[in-house]
């Protein structure tokens, strides 16, 4: 079972120490929000990147199949023996369709990009439930100075 006067100690807490704990749990709160964020932005970050390459791998085939393309029609009479149009269409052809298949893939992973839906429920929660809580009244004594606060103290304990 639990000690009887750990718990009336606990009920008890001075104002400070109540402050103190609820600025230490919201600034661990925080915390563990941006940690959040930033691992849901990595993670899109690298998706972003993955499809970012599959597009410039796409465009540089595509780049790379014109300078193919005249080469095809200057040597593939030679070398296969087919017509002018034969050449162009097999070589431009080929890598058109890679570059179809790569801009494919970029744009399934640039779908896959969302934004921090987590970090974000998680905002709107901890939002909600601080719009709800109401400072406590404070007491007369601590509304003035210290200096002030003081004597109050002292004539309240006697």
């Amino acid at each position: 079972m639990s000690d009887p006067s750990h718990n009336a100690g606990s009920a008890e807490r001075s104002l400070g120490q109540l402050v103190a704990s609820a600025t230490a749990e919201m600034s661990a709160l925080v915390h563990d929000e941006i940690a959040l964020a930033k691992a849901e932005l990595r993670q899109d970050v690298k998706r972003g990147a993955i499809g970012g390459l599959a597009i410039s791998t796409a465009g540089v085939f595509v780049l790379f199949s014109l300078p193919v393309l005249s080469f095809a029609a200057a040597y593939g009479i030679h070398n296969l023996g087919l017509g002018l149009a034969w050449s162009f269409l097999i070589v431009g052809g080929a890598f058109l369709l890679l570059a179809a298949v790569l801009g494919l893939l970029a744009v399934a992973k640039f779908k896959k990009v969302k934004p921090p839906e987590k970090s974000i429920a998680s905002a709107k929660a901890t939002a909600a439930t601080l719009q709800g809580v109401k400072p406590h009244p404070r007491p007369a004594t601590l509304q003035g100075t210290v200096t002030d606060a003081a004597p109050a103290v002292a004539r309240s304990s006697a």
